[in-house]
């Protein structure tokens, strides 16, 4: 397979389970994350299976973002797909007891980091009048929850970035599609209750809850369509869930 993929977020949950289906796919992968020892151990697994380059960076950090994407070497340099997966949600509150910290965090990674990344990508995508833009969502996109508030309106912020993009670049023939999945059975909830493993553990229990395995596979059926083919907004949950908020779990 002689395209490049890069993968925002790819040490741990839907991001790792992309790059490790895709390597399988001879893409070639650009894994990028914040933990340089997770990132080495994931390059040395893969690069068993195709050409892997890592990126050690974190995306709310403009700089390094520029810097580390423009020090592709040439192999790596012509990027095919972009996957815009790297964000987190902090804390679980409602907004008068919110922590402006946790606020800080989440639009600096979910919204700023994903606009740098694009920007860092995006003009060689116009200049070459080719290649693809997937952003991973989430239900929190479509609707909002109590306590989600500011995690919320990043993720709406993700959807309508999505459109923009989709809108501005339609010109330049290239496609952008984004993936909003619901409960995700990942460190996300750990993150979320800043560690609390109970906590986070009980999100997941009483149902069978997607996996990242489940999202990736679904990333590389939506990158290999035709290309006049472009997947603009799909909405994937467990069979369980109904909502955000709605969760058939057994007693």
């Amino acid at each position: 397979m002689d395209k490049t993929v890069l993968i925002t977020g790819a040490t741990s949950g839907i991001g790792k389970a992309t790059a490790s289906l895709l390597a399988r796919q001879q893409y070639k992968i650009i894994i990028c994350g914040r933990r340089l020892d997770v990132l080495e151990d994931l390059h040395k697994e893969l690069s068993a299976l195709t050409a892997v380059h890592l990126l050690c960076f974190d995306v709310s950090d403009k700089t390094s973002v520029f810097e580390k994407i423009k020090s592709l070497p040439v192999e790596f340099s012509t990027i095919d797909v972009l996957i815009n997966n790297a964000g987190n949600a902090h804390g679980f509150n409602a907004i008068q007891d919110g922590n402006t910290d946790d606020w800080d965090s989440m639009i600096d990674s979910n919204i700023k980091g994903l606009l740098y990344v694009s920007k860092a990508i995006i003009p060689q995508m116009v200049a070459r009048k080719s290649g693809h833009i997937i952003h991973i969502g989430s239900t929190a996109a479509k609707e909002v929850y109590p306590n989600g508030n500011v995690y919320c309106a990043t993720k709406h912020t993700v959807d309508a970035l999505n459109q923009a993009m989709r809108i501005d670049l339609n010109p330049y023939n290239i496609r952008v599609g984004a993936i909003h999945p619901g409960m995700v059975e990942t460190s996300f909830s750990k993150v979320r209750f800043k560690g609390d493993e109970e906590r986070a553990n009980n999100v997941y229990k009483g149902f069978d809850a997607l996996q990242p395995e489940d999202i990736a596979d679904i990333i590389q059926f939506v990158i290999s369509r035709p290309y006049h083919v472009n997947i603009a907004d799909l909405v994937v949950m467990s069979t369980a869930q109904a909502s955000s908020t709605i969760v058939n779990k057994v007693k």
